[in-house]
């Protein structure tokens, strides 16, 4: 991408010939720190900028996030929506397009975790249909998209699902039929 030449650097230079006599500090660069409670010389003495009384000029003060001053906070006001779903199947959505871009004959969880596409090992996949492959491949994920499936298939590859396996049962520490 080219950019106009009034954007580029060279133009600023040309323009106004930048040179060590006409550099300057960005805004703000060379304010000093405020510090307060150092005398009145200071114009920041007696109150140290906290004004008189009041809940905020004691030490140690804190107002609550989202306290406004007593009236009903905003948190509060709204209405309550919905709810989360504690069943909830996350997947991690891969397309065709990326899929492509590996060149790989037969594609897996695994292999995508390596390439660095999904970023974890235990997440569950899902395949959708966004771009076009070329070549056969046979895909391996826990889930398709009717059109990521179609487009494989007419490509000439596999689509194969692969199961999902419970916490329970990967961990191994099922009880056997007589309980013990």
């Amino acid at each position: 991408m080219t950019w106009p030449l009034a954007l580029t650097t060279e133009y600023w230079k040309l323009e106004y010939n930048m040179n060590l006599s006409n550099l300057h500090a960005p805004r703000k660069a060379t304010e000093k720190r405020k510090r307060v409670g150092r005398g009145m010389g200071s114009g920041m003495g007696k109150t140290s900028t906290r004004g008189h009384k009041g809940q905020r000029s004691r030490s140690g003060s804190r107002i609550m996030r989202g306290f406004e001053g007593g009236q009903m906070p905003l948190h509060r006001r709204l209405p309550k929506r919905g709810f989360t779903n504690i069943f909830k199947t996350e997947y991690e959505v891969v397309n065709l397009e990326r899929l492509a871009s590996l060149d790989e004959s037969e594609i897996t969880p695994e292999l995508l975790r390596k390439a660095g596409v999904i970023s974890s090992r235990k997440s569950l996949v899902k395949v959708l249909g966004q771009g076009e492959l070329t070549s056969a491949i046979t895909v391996r994920a826990h889930k398709f998209s009717k059109s990521a499936q179609e487009k494989i298939e007419k490509a000439g590859g596999k689509v194969e699902v692969v199961s999902s396996q419970s916490p329970v049962a990967s961990t191994g520490n099922q009880q056997t039929a007589t309980g013990k």
